[in-house]
């Protein structure tokens, strides 16, 4: 029985599941760091300019994508009840959700230049990132389409799949940079434009792949079938649980946008070197990140059978796997930071000698954040997983902008502190988040029930 389970056994099951999707979100920021990469070696102009559109891309996508997040817990809850139909419906309507919200965020990306002026930029850097997201913007449909799939297939721990469709991604949008970014093999050298291409067309295959497969393997859930009729009844219940997700992303994903912003008002290195290290980090997070799904899944199925005790040492075994590998990445990071920020400049950059001081500076205070960050987003997954998500917004809300931000602001501009204060601000947020959201979970009042909140 699942209630016995030792915590070896629990920590094998989170292996076996989340594996594939740690492969995933690392494949998925591969694709990133690709784009870092290949633009870094093409110039720094144009990789300030990407960093900018990619964190304006990504704060909308993850709002949009708390919907898909909501899928998870929902279908894991009703697979554990062998209730067909409700995953069906619940899919569904996390689809109807989801690209509602993409289709209302596509004209916030195509005219992005004037709002990034406005918080700002420079008009040179502001209208190079909106030539990137006037093509990439229109990825925002096939982008959260995947994103709710993934979560259903997660949900139903089918999760390899997602892993083989991120690499095979990663692997067409780096040939595809490649070519469409300098030019070769006789294509037009398109710079930013190119990268954005490839990204599109990256997204588009994506979603056709991970809908065949659906269909294939779980025939019996007719996702597809009249998808254009409504069902009131389950949008209203994935809505309910999606929106405050959508807006703790939000909280959170503001609080890197900001500082990118901030960073930007330093300077065009500095903000090249914030892409830079935050990348680095972005990897990293992605194996606490990978759990937390993971967790999510779990605990949603404990969450369908009122089982407690597994509740209980199913986190115990994720929160302990998430702090030894924090104790990993921070020897990493404060040992050999300048070969992680090298990987990212052209040998011969007339800037690699600044950008390697700056990045440099800006890893310390990422090797600092690892451990809360990691604490922070298992907490989350967890809460998701019982679906308790109304709390845990309100304590994230507070903790990235009501700390956080000001933090960030105060230590970097205030005190003088640059780029290093800016992230420190960070670390603060994030710090505050990990506590108030791990005591939400282990001081929840209906454990004997394992009810929401």
């Amino acid at each position: 029985m699942a209630q016995h389970m030792t915590y070896a056994a629990h920590g094998k099951a989170v292996l076996t599941l989340g594996l594939p999707l740690i492969g995933g979100h690392l494949g998925q920021v591969a694709i990133q760091i690709t784009d870092t990469v290949m633009l870094g070696w093409y110039g720094v102009e144009a990789l300030a300019a990407v960093v900018l559109a990619s964190s304006y891309f990504f704060i909308l996508f993850i709002v949009g994508a708390g919907f898909a997040w909501a899928v998870m817990p929902m279908v894991a809850a009703a697979a554990e009840a062998d209730d067909t139909v409700q995953i069906r419906r619940i899919t569904r309507m996390g689809l109807w959700l989801s690209l509602l919200f993409a289709m209302a965020a596509i004209p916030l990306m195509l005219f992005s230049g004037p709002v990034l002026v406005f918080l700002g930029q420079e008009p040179a850097l502001a209208a190079d990132a909106q030539s990137y997201l006037s093509i990439l913007g229109w990825g925002m449909i096939p982008a959260i389409g995947v994103m709710v799939l993934k979560s259903y297939l997660a949900a139903l721990e089918r999760t390899r799949i997602v892993l083989w469709m991120t690499l095979a991604a990663a692997i067409l949008n780096a040939a595809l940079n490649y070519v469409l970014i300098f030019g070769n093999f006789g294509a037009p050298e398109l710079g930013v434009r190119g990268a954005a291409i490839a990204s599109l067309a990256m997204h588009g295959l994506s979603v056709i792949v991970i809908i065949v497969y659906a269909r294939a393997v779980f025939p019996e859930h007719a996702l597809f079938v009249r998808l254009w009729r409504p069902d009131w009844e389950a949008f209203r219940s994935v809505f309910q649980l999606g929106w405050p997700i959508g807006l703790t992303s939000l909280a959170e994903s503001g609080l890197f946008i900001a500082t990118a912003i901030m960073m930007g008002w330093l300077g065009t290195l500095p903000l090249a070197a914030h892409g830079i290290a935050l990348q680095i980090a972005s990897l990293t997070f992605m194996i606490h990140l990978g759990l937390a799904n993971a967790a999510t899944v779990r605990a949603g199925r404990a969450h369908g059978r009122m089982d407690p005790d597994h509740l209980r040492r199913g986190g115990v075994v994720v929160i302990a796997m998430s702090m030894v590998f924090s104790a990993l990445t921070i020897f990493a990071f404060l040992t050999w930071p300048e070969l992680w920020i090298g990987l990212f400049l052209s040998p011969d950059a007339e800037a690699r000698p600044q950008l390697l001081a700056i990045g440099v500076s800006l890893l310390a205070m990422a090797a600092l954040f690892q451990l809360a960050d990691g604490l922070q987003v298992l907490a989350l997954g967890l809460l998701r997983g019982v679906q308790d998500t109304r709390a845990p917004m309100i304590m994230a809300g507070v903790s990235y902008w009501g700390c956080g931000m000001p933090a960030s602001y105060y230590l970097g501009f205030t005190l003088g502190w640059g780029g290093v204060g800016v992230w420190l601000g960070l670390v603060i947020g994030l710090a505050l988040a990990a506590a108030l959201l791990m005591w939400r979970f282990w001081m929840r009042p209906s454990w004997s029930r394992v009810a929401p909140a």
